[in-house]
C-alpha cells in the first residue's frame, strides 16, 4: 500500500487556539509538511484545488512546483485537478511544465470540482460542469499524448494540428478520477482505463463501497482487465498515538470544534459523537494496532492500493502532528505495505540521461 499527505490548504483559525496564520506563513507551512513528508518515508504529496473561502489553493502548480524545488523523490499529486474550470490548452502547458521540473514524479486527480465560486468566478454551473470536466479531460489527455492535435469541443475554440509545448517528461500521465458520489466521474474513469480515487471523507463506508462497486462493474463492461483496476481513498481525521484513550482526549477539542462550526452553518450532523466519529467514518483515530485494523477492514470493502492522510495539523500542535505521521510510519505503514503491495507511484517510466530530478540546496535526498 502507498500513502499520500494531502492538503487543501485550509485558512481557517486553529479550531482549538484561534489562531489565523496569514496566508504567506500557511503557504509555507504546506511546503513545510512536504519537505516532512519526504523525509518521513511517505510515498506521495496531494495539493487539492479550490477558488473560494475558506482555501488558499487556487494554483496548485505552483504549489507543487515550490515543492518539487525542495523535494527529490516524494510523488507529487494534485487532490483534485478541476478540469471544468480550466482551459485544457493552459493546463497542460502548466502541468507538463511541473512534469519536467519534477523529474517525472507528476500524477494527476481530476474532478469536476464544488462551490458557489464556481459559477462566479468561472460561470461553470451544476449544469454544465460534468459535460465540462469530460471535454477538458478528453482534450488535456490528447495534448499529453501525441504533440500534432486535431480537435473541436463545445467549450473552447478548435484545434489544428496543434502543439502544446513544452513536451512532458512522463510519455503517459496517470489521471486519476476523483469522486465522492458521482457515477459520471467513475464511468469516465473506467472508459478509459484510468485510476479512481474515492474521496471516502464524509460518510460512513457503504455510499463508497457502493461506488467503487459500480467502478469495478464498468471496467469490465468498457472490456479492461479486472487484475488493471486501480483504487485510492481517502480518510477523515488522523491521529496514531500510542494508546487509544489518548488519542481521544487529544482529538475531543478539535471534533468538538468541528461539531460546532457544522451546527452554526447549518451543515448536516453525520456523525454526532467523537466515538461514533471514530467508528463509522474512515478517520485514523487510535492507537496503531487500530489504525491497522480499520486500514484492512477498509481495504477489505475497497480492495484499494492507495489512501490519503491530512498533511494538515488541524489542531494538532506541531509536535503532535509529526509525532502521529512518525509512529504511522514506523508502525502501521510497513505492515501494510507486506500484506497489500501497491503499484509504483510518479515516474512512471526509467527517465533518460540527463532527465533526473532538480537538485537544490534545500532538497531532503
Amino acid at each position: 500500500m502507498k500513502f499520500l499527505l494531502l492538503t487543501l490548504i485550509t485558512h481557517t483559525p486553529d479550531p482549538v487556539t484561534g489562531v489565523l496564520e496569514s496566508p504567506a506563513q500557511r503557504l509555507r507551512r504546506v511546503v513545510e509538511s512536504a519537505r516532512l513528508a519526504e523525509e518521513l518515508g511517505y510515498d506521495g504529496f496531494a495539493v487539492g484545488e479550490r477558488h473560494e473561502d475558506p482555501f488558499i489553493s487556487s494554483a496548485p502548480p505552483v504549489v507543487l512546483g515550490h515543492i518539487a524545488a525542495v523535494t527529490s523523490r516524494i510523488a507529487l499529486f494534485t487532490g483534485v485537478t478541476t478540469l471544468s474550470l480550466l482551459d485544457p490548452v493552459r493546463a497542460f502547458e502548466d502541468y507538463s511544465t511541473l512534469d519536467n521540473l519534477s523529474g517525472g514524479r507528476l500524477e494527476l486527480i481530476i474532478g469536476k470540482g464544488n462551490g458557489a465560486a464556481q459559477a462566479q468566478l468561472f460561470h461553470v454551473t451544476t449544469d454544465d460542469q460534468w459535460d465540462r470536466n469530460r471535454e477538458g479531460y478528453e482534450l488535456f489527455r490528447q495534448l499529453w499524448d501525441s504533440d500534432s492535435v486535431t480537435w473541436s469541443g463545445r467549450f473552447r475554440p478548435s484545434l489544428t494540428a496543434a502543439k502544446a509545448l513544452p513536451r512532458p517528461l512522463q510519455p503517459r500521465l496517470r489521471i486519476w478520477h476523483g469522486s465522492a458520489t458521482s457515477r459520471e466521474s467513475v464511468d469516465l474513469a473506467a472508459r478509459y482505463g484510468d485510476p479512481l480515487f474515492s474521496a471516502n471523507v464524509t460518510h460512513p463506508i457503504e455510499p463508497y463501497g457502493e461506488l467503487i462497486d459500480h467502478y469495478r462493474e464498468r471496467w469490465a463492461a468498457y472490456g479492461h482487465d479486472p487484475a488493471d483496476v486501480l483504487i485510492g481513498a481517502g480518510t477523515a481525521g488522523f491521529l496514531v498515538t500510542a494508546d487509544s484513550q489518548r488519542a481521544l482526549e487529544a482529538y475531543r477539542p478539535i471534533f468538538a470544534a468541528r461539531l460546532e462550526a457544522a451546527r452554526k452553518h447549518g451543515l448536516p450532523i453525520v456523525f454526532p459523537t467523537l466515538e461514533d466519529y471514530v467508528e463509522r467514518s474512515s478517520a485514523l483515530i487510535g492507537s496503531p494496532q487500530q489504525v491497522l485494523e480499520k486500514i484492512e477492514r477498509y481495504h477489505a470493502r475497497f480492495g484499494h492500493e492507495v489512501i490519503h492522510l491530512s498533511a494538515d495539523s488541524d489542531g494538532l500542535t506541531p509536535g503532535q502532528h509529526r509525532a502521529s505521521l512518525e509512529l504511522f510510519q514506523s508502525e502501521v505503514a510497513p505492515a501494510l505495505r507486506q500484506r497489500i503491495p501497491g503499484r509504483a507511484l510518479g515516474a512512471q517510466r526509467p527517465l533518460a540521461a540527463g532527465d533526473r530530478p532538480l537538485a537544490t540546496e534545500g532538497s531532503t535526498r
